[in-house]
């Protein structure tokens, strides 16, 4: 689809609608994508956060950007990796799900997502590259709300996964 785009880079630099964040449940700076986020966006992005309070997984929650040149953040708590007997992979989907449609319900038309839950969180690259493909083709093919989504890795390895996929 001509709307989905890899892009190899930093997520934080990304000129689009809202930027996703790979956030864990109590919403909290942690490491990784989040980290970065953080760093970027500057300490107001916690202050608002501890205002929302966590988020469950599979959910997501919005902020604002500050500091990053976009205006919003989405935060989705994507699946620890247990094996995939823990429901990890229907969490994944519903992350995607949920940002796309958090997005639709505030107008916002370009979305950058970094590789959910493949970092520390463990989640095998190939398939939550295969999830997430899918998903975004799902919810475009729905209506055409959302005019871009790219997909933001930062190694060589990944982007080639998500290009082959897309």
């Amino acid at each position: 689809m001509d709307r989905i785009r890899v892009v190899e880079g930093d997520i934080t630099r990304q000129t689009v609608d809202a930027i996703v964040n790979a956030a864990n449940a109590a919403l909290k700076a942690g490491g990784g994508v989040d980290g970065a986020i953080h760093r970027a966006a500057g300490p107001d992005l916690q202050r608002e956060l501890d205002g929302i309070g966590g988020c469950p997984t599979g959910d997501c929650r919005l902020s604002r950007g500050y500091n990053l040149p976009a205006p919003h953040i989405i935060h989705c708590v994507g699946p620890v990796w247990h094996g995939g007997g823990s429901d990890e992979e229907r969490l994944l989907e519903s992350c995607y799900r949920s940002a796309l449609a958090l997005a639709r319900r505030h107008g916002i038309r370009t979305l950058a997502f970094p590789a959910i839950s493949t970092g520390i969180y463990g989640f095998p690259k190939q398939r939550a590259a295969e999830i997430a493909v899918a998903v975004v083709r799902d919810e475009l093919a729905i209506d055409d709300a959302i005019e871009e989504v790219r997909f933001v890795v930062f190694d060589a390895e990944t982007a080639g996964i998500y290009r082959a996929l897309v």
